[in-house]
């Protein structure tokens, strides 16, 4: 073994062991590994950070801000309302919020897709009595499942298709990953709705009082007669301001808005 082989392989051991450990964000230590190498040699300093130009990744961010785009337009919460039971059991519900995440990780990344579930995972779970991981765990292998489908629906199958084309070979087409990764999507999506949601470990909720509470979402109701009635929604953040209270969305009509125009009128009800 030569002397860079032994600094990759412990570059790649002590990458592992921090990822275990858990104290430091995993893109902070994936940054942190890169930059070892940079500066052992390892890797020229000049391609250290070309794979941000790397059309998997400049597709990945596109897709979000497509993403994000749907969030705060109120549309995936209009989809949801639209495709998911509102009266039905554990099963059903988690099958239908799965299928839901699979469908939109084909076509907007399974990052995104996730990312846009995971409140509606939330409140599914609140209102079935569930513990969260076993709604948002399913969720994450429904969207895993779903990017399989088409190339954008994850980033392998982009960098894949990007070194096909380099090899003279051509890149995949949109649906090219679809007559073997539908298949095993549908498969893994009845077994994870099924089956799988009921192997998660149920943890113990932590002891009141026993930690910082820190930042966290509430949902609150603007009653009759409450000072926010007929004002827009900047005057209602000036008299948060005090509070360090926040607002981040609005339900209007049954359609949650996530970052309100400031000037939304508030209504009560």
């Amino acid at each position: 073994m030569t002397g860079e082989q032994a600094v990759i392989i412990g570059v790649l051991i002590a990458t592992m062991a921090m990822f275990l450990w858990g104290r430091w964000r995993h893109d902070m230590v994936a940054l942190g590994a890169l930059l070892v190498c940079v500066f052992a040699g390892l890797v020229p300093g000049r391609e250290a950070f070309a794979g941000f130009g790397h059309p998997a990744v400049i597709t990945v961010a596109c897709v979000l801000i497509l993403g994000y785009g749907l969030q705060i337009s109120g549309a995936v919460d209009v989809l949801a309302q639209r495709l998911l039971p509102t009266a039905a059991g554990p099963t059903l519900s988690i099958l239908a919020l799965i299928s839901l995440a699979a469908l939109l990780s084909g076509f907007m990344n399974n990052v995104g897709a996730l990312a846009l579930l995971m409140p509606i995972a939330i409140q599914m779970a609140t209102k079935l009595n569930l513990p969260a991981g076993k709604v948002l765990m399913p969720l994450a292998f429904g969207s895993i499942l779903g990017g399989m489908t088409t190339l954008i629906g994850t980033p392998p199958n982009l960098i894949v298709s990007g070194y096909r084309e380099t090899t003279g070979m051509g890149n995949f087409s949109m649906f090219d990953f679809s007559p073997v990764g539908v298949v095993v999507a549908v498969i893994g999506i009845l077994f994870v709705g099924l089956i799988g949601w009921r192997l998660v470990p149920t943890r113990k909720q932590a002891v009141e009082g026993s930690f910082e509470s820190g930042a966290y979402l509430s949902e609150v109701r603007i009653v009759e007669g409450s000072k926010a009635v007929n004002k827009p929604l900047r005057e209602v953040e000036l008299m948060l301001d005090e509070t360090d209270a926040q607002v981040v969305s609005m339900v209007r009509r049954e359609v949650r808005i996530s970052a309100p125009n400031p000037g939304r009128i508030l209504r009560d009800g």
